[in-house]
């Protein structure tokens, strides 16, 4: 439902929360604000299938401008608040965006592309930033009354591009009311999560990722509390779930790495008994980091495997998981096809590409149809695929082998780096890697490593034997890396994903 109709029945109950000062936005200030923004962005000229940007950190403002975009029927772009002027600039002008509001937390990068952006509107929130007019002034003077219609809206957001230039994953509009129910996903969360108005969920991811948008519209559809961190810390993980009484959150595996790093007698202090659901996606989950966070948790974690695109679904719960280490699950969104080269499907064991086939495929990619049909199936243009590649089993769970993109092939033979990322993950001398294929004048590519070690560990050729032997002892030795190349930091997203396109190995001499 849209949360008007919690408005409605429950005002005052908080609608999200900010996790480290507790400031509360309730429904019927949502309702309220959104409604107000609603008014200022129809009175600008903007209509249906119009495009609405925000550039911000955490703040709870992020969910008025969302739900002033669903009730109007627009779409609700958010822009990765870490890109590059430059960066952001063309997601501007790919998505058309009319209206652009942002938060002066991000007010250097909201100036920076401010004459780029050509817009009817343009806000800030939570202080001045110039060339912006004021949010709270704007919606002050905004009407309050009751909308002539409220067609629904959707987000079209932008894939991280990990291996290119972002992309802008376009959803058809439905031709639904925005109280109307149609959301496959919403009403998925319920059925298999329990999301319902008791939910307390917490959201430790940036706001602009589509997996803690889409959760947090859940959350608010069911009319439960979205409590958001600002920013994701460990330990202030277990604090807010035992301050707010979580019942349900969602992480990437790195924050799960770090939850575990932390000492025991830290992770001891919380109680977090209120945990009813812990899921996880977005990046591959090693087995023992998923072995472990169920041993310290008990049988409450989930993976779901999906992308931004909305291809389908699978989902795996901890006693599959641990039936079945490393397996994404069964599908619940779509029907599984895994496929070769050709578009032949391929029998149970073979690792081929991943595909989901649906009514319709449910997006296209913003102004790219060569990009669009290059992620149909060459026969059935109903089935989508973002390039994973996987297998399933006897039974039909999924197994994810990676990305096509990153598959390295040395002397003839397929190597995927996440099986040589997830054997060192957990490399107590390892804070975080990557692994990619380089070009080799005899073997076509080999496997370069790249380590981020932790505080207090010395990079040292030492160290880079002991890590290939470690690798050698748990996986075949032909997929050690021949190179480890120490860095500060590998270059990911906030949301977990490596951007493999920027490591590069020094030319050996």
């Amino acid at each position: 439902m849209f949360p008007g109709v919690h408005a409605a029945s429950t005002p005052d109950k908080p609608a999200a929360v900010l996790a480290g000062t507790g400031q509360t936005l309730t429904y019927r200030q949502l309702d309220e604000a959104s409604l107000r923004l609603a008014h200022v962005l129809r009175d600008a000229g903007l209509r249906r299938g119009d495009v609405v940007g925000i550039v911000t950190d955490n703040r709870l403002e992020a969910f008025e401008v969302y739900w002033a975009a669903l009730r109007s029927g627009l779409y609700f772009t958010a822009i990765n608040h870490h890109l590059a002027a430059g960066e952001v600039e063309y997601i501007l002008r790919d998505a058309d965006v009319k209206a652009l509001v942002v938060s002066a937390g991000k007010a250097e990068l909201a100036e920076a592309v401010r004459p780029a952006a050509d817009v009817a509107v343009a806000l800030a929130f939570g202080g001045p930033v110039a060339g912006y007019d004021d949010y709270a002034k704007v919606l002050a003077a905004a009407s309050t009354d009751p909308l002539p219609e409220q067609p629904r809206g959707m987000m079209m957001l932008y894939s991280s591009g990990t291996t290119g230039r972002p992309k802008g994953v376009r959803p058809p509009l439905p031709r639904t009311e925005v109280h109307e129910p149609g959301d496959p996903l919403v009403q998925l969360n319920h059925d298999v999560y329990g999301v319902d108005a008791d939910t307390v969920y917490l959201s430790p991811a940036p706001i602009y990722h589509s997996a803690p948008v889409k959760w947090c519209h859940s959350v608010h559809a069911h009319g439960g509390t979205v409590v958001m961190m600002e920013r994701f810390d460990a330990e202030a993980t277990l604090r807010s779930i035992e301050r707010y009484r979580v019942t349900h959150a969602q992480f990437v595996p790195t924050m799960l790495i770090r939850i575990l790093k932390l000492d025991p007698e830290v992770r001891a202090r919380y109680d977090v008994s209120s945990l009813r659901v812990a899921v996880h996606a977005a990046a591959p989950c090693p087995v023992e980091v998923k072995e472990a966070i169920i041993a310290e948790w008990g049988p409450i974690v989930w993976e779901y495997y999906g992308s931004t695109e909305s291809l389908g679904v699978t989902i795996i719960d901890s006693e599959q998981a641990l039936a079945r280490p490393g397996s994404v699950g069964k599908p619940v969104l779509g029907v599984l096809h895994i496929c070769d080269e050709h578009g032949h499907e391929l029998p149970a064991g073979e690792v081929g590409t991943v595909y989901f086939e649906r009514e319709y495929l449910p997006f296209r990619y913003h102004k790219d149809d060569e990009r669009t049909r290059s992620a149909q199936h060459p026969e059935h243009p109903n089935w989508g695929t973002v390039g994973d590649l996987g297998y399933v089993d006897d039974d039909g769970y999924l197994y994810l082998t990676d990305r096509k993109a990153f598959l390295i092939i040395s002397g003839g033979v397929n190597i995927y780096p996440q099986e040589v990322e997830n054997a060192l993950a957990l490399h107590p001398k390892v804070a975080d890697v990557a692994v990619i294929g380089v070009p080799d004048p005899e073997m076509g590519e080999s496997v370069a490593a790249f380590v981020e070690v932790p505080a207090g560990v010395e990079p040292s050729e030492q160290l880079a034997t002991e890590l290939r032997e470690f690798v050698r002892s748990r996986i075949a030795h032909y997929k050690a890396p021949r190179t480890v190349t120490f860095v500060d930091s590998l270059p990911r997203t906030p949301t977990g994903k490596l951007v493999k396109g920027r490591l590069t190995v020094a030319p050996e001499r």
